[in-house]
């Protein structure tokens, strides 16, 4: 059977050879920042799990990966869950930083 447009349409895009490094990379950096983190085959997921003091059962998230970015020539670069470019895959401690920084901030 031949497959049609639509099955096409549907299988997911091919990942980078370097995506899965890069989002280990970025999971051991976010370590160092007290975040808590599972490393997926295609994503990150990071966790701020220290709480406020007081009380606040809330864990602000946010799930990664790393692909091309068009506009950027195809340069890898980290996204949020809701598709939004965090910082080039090559620049591990400024990710950390932009994540840390706002799941800190949730």
């Amino acid at each position: 059977m031949k497959p049609t447009t639509q099955d096409i349409d549907a299988q997911p895009e091919p990942e980078h050879p370097d995506a899965y490094a890069r989002l280990g990379a970025l999971m051991t950096r976010l370590h160092v920042h007290g975040m808590t983190t599972v490393l997926q085959r295609r994503s990150l997921i990071v966790i701020n799990a220290r709480g406020d003091g007081e009380g606040d059962p809330a864990q602000p998230s946010d799930t990664l990966t790393c692909g091309p970015r068009e506009d950027d020539g195809g340069r890898l670069w980290f996204f949020g869950a809701w598709g939004n470019p965090i910082a080039e895959a090559g620049d591990i401690v400024g990710a950390a930083v932009v994540l840390t920084g706002k799941l800190q901030a949730s």
